[in-house]
């Protein structure tokens, strides 16, 4: 029986390339990688010549029996994109396979977008929450940084530059003094972190957005533990789901679960709101 290795890649620049990962793609059996065009040219940066496969979202299912085949009795190596699989890619739903398997996996660890943005933003002394990618529809982002936010730790979420602009105006509307920090093309050449609150950041960033992955870090929402503060981020929050359109029902359950105010209470709020505009 062979051994399913979790290999880490570089995010940006090649030179972050372990020794040891190197050493398990040259000895492994098979390689299954996210994008074999991308990852082709990593292996020929570093002369690895295993067999590679596909390995993504559309070809998952197939892919994993042919993957427990090879594991019969040689071992498999499964890298992303860049930076670690199972981050927010279906390499989880081949962890879970083997796993139930019974076959031995390995981890090789290597540079990770969300820890290289924690430790470039200051903002996070002690735990945070990695969220994944931000909702695509603009309509749906407001519930989700109010509800992961309301968790009290700092969060952090990947973003596309097609939808960075419109993500960070979702957040502003509702926390536009949060201080957050925005790294664009981490590790490589054009890198560049934006830092400031929301609205600041925004402006900085611009529209069109320069080209590149982004991971923007938010810090930890400030309890001050006072209603007035709970009632004015009710009614802000409120309003900014009414101005995307959504039903009312949906907002105050929104609102009531962020807030942690009665479902009855943020009804009525909503309501008022309503006949006001």
């Amino acid at each position: 029986m062979g051994t399913l290795y979790i290999v880490g890649t570089p995010i940006g620049n090649l030179e972050d390339m372990t020794y040891r990962a190197v050493r398990i793609l040259e000895n492994v059996d098979l390689i299954a990688a996210e994008d074999t065009r991308h990852s082709g040219r990593l292996l020929q940066h570093f002369e690895v010549r295993a067999q590679l496969i596909s390995f993504h979202g559309d070809s998952s299912e197939m892919r994993i029996e042919e993957i427990l085949d090879v594991l019969s009795d040689g071992d498999v190596a499964l890298i992303t994109d860049a930076g670690m699989p199972g981050i927010s890619d279906p390499g989880v739903e081949l962890v879970r396979a083997v796993s139930s398997a019974g076959i031995d996996i390995e981890v090789i660890p290597g540079p990770s977008a969300v820890t290289s943005a924690v430790a470039l933003s200051g903002l996070v002394d002690a735990g945070f929450l990695f969220a994944g990618y931000a909702p695509r529809r603009s309509r749906d982002r407001v519930p989700f940084f109010t509800r992961v936010l309301g968790t009290g730790y700092p969060v952090v979420v990947f973003e596309s530059p097609h939808r960075i602009v419109d993500s960070l105006a979702d957040l502003a509307g509702i926390y536009p003094d949060q201080a957050v920090a925005v790294c664009r093309e981490l590790t490589k050449l054009h890198e560049t972190v934006y830092r400031g609150s929301v609205a600041e950041v925004v402006t900085q960033i611009g529209d069109p957005p320069p080209p590149g992955e982004y991971v923007v870090v938010i810090s930890a929402l400030v309890d001050s533990g006072s209603d007035v503060d709970e009632v004015g981020e009710a009614e802000t929050i409120a309003r900014t789901l009414l101005v995307q359109g959504l039903a009312t029902s949906k907002v105050a359950r929104e609102v009531a679960r962020t807030c942690r105010i009665s479902r009855s209470d943020a009804y009525d709020l909503v309501l008022k709101l309503k006949d006001e505009s």
